[in-house]
Parts: structure tokens; C-alpha cells; sequence
């Protein structure tokens, strides 16, 4: 996700985190920030990393006390390479992933890395182009396959979720977004707005990108857990206090609910 230098680029999309600025850069992106609030927002532990795009804060909705970021990029809190990171096994307990497997060329090796700084039973949070969508055909169209986001190698939900699986994660939700063409004036990404309701309703997995959050399970792993059976502790330890539900995403009237959107599994809101 490195800045390239060829000559004809517009500066505004030499990298991603420019091509961001784009009319179709805020329509991703303003999707993005809400639904990775609500993804990392009740995550909880003392360490929260962000690979890839510092420019843009991902982590701004989570509580954790320490937050960073790294990568290659200018601007990361610590420099370094996302397949090798130097941080030790099992330290981290939030790792976010805003569209940095599909512009590297091992992202096996990103999520295996991943999977080793990540604490038993932590999580992490990825954001992706669908190949599966509007968005994706206009890759395959796409005259030229140097420019963002075009060149980046489109990685399907399915196949992602099958490589989480082998590394024995547990996708626990995800949603689709972005129905509308990849239009390149804002006024027309406005007039398609009517999409985003359609899509979600009609064809939910051919939204232009995607989020899934995805728990780290340890074979064998038991947690451990207060004893309950004296009331009187019981009646001590319990504070009355809001609750929410463990998988929150997406504002609608009010209600704010992660949707399940892999393996069949029906949407909580519907």
C-alpha cells in the first residue's frame, strides 16, 4: 500500500489512503468508519493494533489504553513489515485490517503474522474490496490496473473465511455495504443512493466491500471463570449496568446490531 511514482498518476491517488480522498473514496469510507466503530468499539483488552492506513484512525471507537498502528506506510506509530511484525506472540488483543490483504503479495502470510501477535481470544477486524459486486466488475473492466483500488487482488468473503478457518479463527458477524456503481462524480454516487437500502435487502453479499470480525479460538484453551454458587458473593459482585449486546454494528432506528452475514446464518434485524 506504498506511494508509487509513475508519471500520469494523479497525486490524489498514488496511494490508497489518497485514492480515500476521492468522491469514491468518502462514499467507501464514510461505510467503513461507521461500521468499524461499532466492530471494535466493545472489544476490550490493553492492546489495540491497526496495519496499514494511519492517516485514517480505525481504532478511534475502541477504549483499549494503549492503540498504534503499523506498516510501511508514512505515519505509522511503529515502522515495520505487516509479514513480519515485531511485536511477541500473543500481545496483542485487537488487530484491525482496513484493506491491506488485498494490495499485499502474501496475505497468507499477513493473517498467519496476525494470528501469532494475537492474544487467546482476540480479535480482529478486516475491511475488503468484493469481488462479488458492481465494484469488482468495474476491476475487471477497468482499463488500467494501476490505479487504486483497481489494482488491488480482490479477495471474495468465502475464500477469506476458509483461510481464517485453517488458522483457527471463528467468524462471529460481518456485513456487506456500498451498493451503489463505482461512479467517479459524487453527484451520481448521490442519485444511487436508493441502493444501499435495496442491496441490503435484495442482494446483500453483492455489496462493494465488506467487514468481518473474526474471534482467535485456542484448542484446549478453558477460561476461567468467578464462582457464582454464593448468592451472597453473587449479590456483592453485580452491578446493575446497561447491557449490550457482544456483536454491535450498524445504526438503524435506534437499534445497533452486528449481523451475521456467513453460513446461512438469518440477520438478527430482519
Amino acid at each position: 500500500m506504498s506511494s508509487i511514482n509513475r508519471s500520469g498518476f494523479s497525486r490524489r491517488e498514488e496511494s490508497l489512503g489518497d485514492w480515500f480522498g476521492t468522491s469514491r473514496g468518502k462514499y467507501v469510507l464514510a461505510w467503513e468508519r461507521t461500521q468499524l466503530a461499532a466492530a471494535v468499539e466493545d472489544v476490550f483488552g490493553f492492546r489495540a493494533l491497526q496495519i496499514g492506513l494511519p492517516q485514517i484512525n480505525f481504532l478511534e471507537a475502541n477504549r483499549m489504553p494503549f492503540r498504534f498502528s503499523a506498516g510501511l506506510d508514512r505515519g505509522c506509530d511503529l515502522a515495520a513489515d505487516p509479514v513480519s511484525l515485531p511485536l511477541a506472540s500473543a500481545s496483542v488483543d485487537l488487530v484491525v485490517l482496513p484493506h491491506v490483504l488485498e494490495f499485499s503479495a502474501d496475505p497468507h502470510r499477513i493473517l498467519r503474522e496476525v494470528e501469532r501477535v494475537l492474544m487467546p481470544e482476540g480479535q480482529i477486524v478486516i475491511a475488503g474490496f468484493n469481488p462479488l459486486s458492481l465494484w469488482g466488475l468495474r476491476r475487471k473492466l477497468a482499463r488500467r490496473r494501476d490505479l487504486y483500488p483497481w489494482r488491488g487482488e480482490f479477495i471474495g468473503l468465502a475464500r477469506l473465511r476458509d483461510w481464517m478457518k485453517l488458522l483457527g479463527f471463528e467468524v462471529n458477524g460481518g456485513r456487506f455495504g456500498c451498493y451503489a456503481p463505482p461512479f467517479r462524480h459524487r453527484r451520481w454516487l448521490r442519485r444511487f443512493r436508493f441502493m444501499e437500502h435495496a442491496g441490503d435487502r435484495w442482494w446483500p453479499i453483492a455489496g462493494g466491500v465488506y467487514m468481518m470480525r473474526a474471534v482467535k479460538r485456542t484448542v484446549g484453551m478453558r477460561l476461567v471463570t468467578p464462582n457464582w454458587r454464593n448468592g451472597r458473593a453473587a449479590a456483592k459482585s453485580f452491578v446493575p449496568v446497561a447491557h449490550r449486546e457482544p456483536h454491535a454494528a450498524v445504526h438503524r432506528g435506534g437499534a445497533r446490531v452486528l449481523r451475521l452475514i456467513i453460513g446461512g446464518v438469518k440477520d438478527e434485524d430482519r
